[in-house]
């Protein structure tokens, strides 16, 4: 997995954010609505962060849940599956992953414990999140799993109750033609009802996140699944998007932070669980 600081516990930033300009959270409000969000229909998951888009996130979240005891871990799966086109009939289309990548992505899910084998004994979901336009990195992903699952002859009809997916889309006014992106895809409809869901964000801050938010780690598409980590940037860009991360973690360790998301969560109907009315409880008198 290409380097990331670790910035729960940073004590491998040494002075690299000194003289760094205090950052401008100007979508921290957006971003704590959505996070309660995810968190309440996450069925009290273990979140899998797919790609980079949504590291605020991550780092939201880092921070909220650090120190509390039975709360749903935390991982980065920060792959891209973009690629190519090549002509198949009439059609463009994302050229197939090569042998050696498909065994490069097995390796990068079970760097995370996603493996076929731990995900047919695991005592709770696992919940991949990401921002989501057409579903195509989603859809790669689930395919690449159920292959491998099949391929391990584990027990899918087990596994189906242990996956989940969250999509962050953006906002729209709601009506009978809005695009969604679940009911083109096929594979959601292998999966149970309330396995695949979607929380919106404002429209600014999902472009933001998704398209132009300077992040901390290279991206990681096929064609570089297979190369050597370079490492983490050192220029002014980096510093200051690594502040930005920094006092992400930061406010969430907050009261103020953790209350933020406590109410987040309270405005959701999964309220009703009562994993969620006990995590909303704790981050309240913490």
């Amino acid at each position: 997995m290409p380097f990331r600081w670790d910035l729960v516990t940073p004590d491998q930033l040494g002075t690299l954010l000194d003289g760094a300009a205090p950052p401008d959270l100007w979508f921290l409000d957006e971003l704590v609505t959505c996070t309660g969000k995810v968190l309440a229909r996450s069925g009290n998951g273990d979140l899998y962060f797919v790609g980079r888009s949504l590291d605020s996130m991550f780092d939201l979240l880092g921070g909220v849940l650090a120190g509390l005891v039975g709360v749903q871990r935390l991982h980065r799966l920060p792959l891209s599956f973009q690629r190519p086109a090549v002509r198949s009939g009439s059609r463009w289309r994302r050229r197939p992953l090569t042998r050696a990548e498909v065994a490069q992505g097995r390796r990068f899910l079970a760097a995370v414990g996603l493996t076929p084998h731990t995900l047919a004994r695991r005592d709770r979901p696992a919940v991949l999140v990401d921002v989501v336009h057409r579903g195509a990195t989603f859809t790669e992903l689930f395919t690449l799993l159920r292959d491998w699952i099949d391929a391990e002859r584990e027990p899918w009809p087990v596994i189906r109750r242990k996956l989940r997916f969250v999509g962050v889309t953006r906002r729209t006014r709601t009506s009978p033609k809005t695009y969604r992106w679940q009911q083109h895809a096929d594979w959601t409809r292998t999966l149970p009802a309330a396995a695949v869901t979607n929380v919106s964000l404002d429209p600014w801050v999902w472009s933001y996140f998704g398209d132009h938010q300077v992040k901390l780690t290279r991206s990681l598409y096929p064609d570089r699944w297979l190369a050597e980590d370079t490492g983490p940037g050192r220029d002014e860009r980096t510093r200051q998007a690594l502040a930005e991360a920094a006092a992400l973690v930061a406010y969430g360790r907050s009261r103020a932070g953790r209350h933020a998301v406590a109410r987040a969560v309270g405005r959701d109907h999964a309220l009703a669980q009562p994993w969620l009315r006990t995590l909303v409880t704790n981050l309240t008198r913490s």
